[in-house]
């Protein structure tokens, strides 16, 4: 198990390939957990389907798939219709949709033994929280974003001791929309929601 990971920086970058769909994402390097590539839209390119994916170094593979109608107007996948995923393991989701506050808000997970919060500090930023247990006091990965255009890159700072899947989940989320973790964000999920209710009627 790793001491507190040294602090280190994803960079934004995009890809166009020849007849393919233009595709984004982070990458950079952990000096403890090596080079990470977080990329969304991430194949397979399913209808009504998005899918982020984390991978690199010594990370397991994560990747975050949302399913609804409306995803195909969509970059990043989004928490709503989503699956989990961490190497072969499907990770249980949940999250109080009506919830006052910010922790109320978070999207609680279970892996395994282990249990962890995903919390929107803003629209920007946010935390992977693993909750300790009787085998380790957990530890807060910590993310946040900076600069603009190209020079757009996110910062990410470990509180203690972390484990590669602290660090592929961190870097996962990323590359999903976490909009309705916010309060803002929530308000207006809940708006859309009523709105596409009555359209379908």
């Amino acid at each position: 198990m790793h001491a507190t990971a040294t602090p280190f920086t994803l960079h934004h970058w995009t890809e166009h390939p020849h007849r393919e769909r233009r595709y984004f994402g982070w990458r950079g390097t952990s000096p403890d957990f090596g080079d990470i590539q977080v990329r969304y839209p991430a194949p397979p390119h399913l209808p009504n389907a998005r899918t982020a994916e984390a991978r690199g170094g010594f990370l397991p593979v994560a990747t975050f798939e949302s399913r609804g109608a409306y995803m195909d107007e969509l970059v990043q996948p989004t928490l709503n219709g989503a699956t989990l995923r961490v190497g072969d393991a499907v990770v249980h989701l949940r999250r109080n949709r009506w919830a006052m506050t910010r922790r109320g808000r978070s999207l609680h997970m279970r892996y395994l033994g282990d249990r962890y919060r995903l919390t929107a500090l803003d629209r920007r930023d946010f935390t992977v929280t693993r909750e300790a247990d009787a085998e380790s006091p957990g530890a807060v990965v910590t993310v946040t974003q900076s600069g603009f255009g190209k020079r757009k890159h996110l910062t990410v700072r470990t509180k203690g001791p972390a484990v590669p899947v602290d660090i592929a989940l961190a870097a996962l989320f990323s590359g999903v929309d976490r909009s309705v973790l916010t309060r803002r964000g929530a308000v207006r999920a809940g708006f859309s929601r009523v709105f596409h209710a009555w359209a379908d009627s």
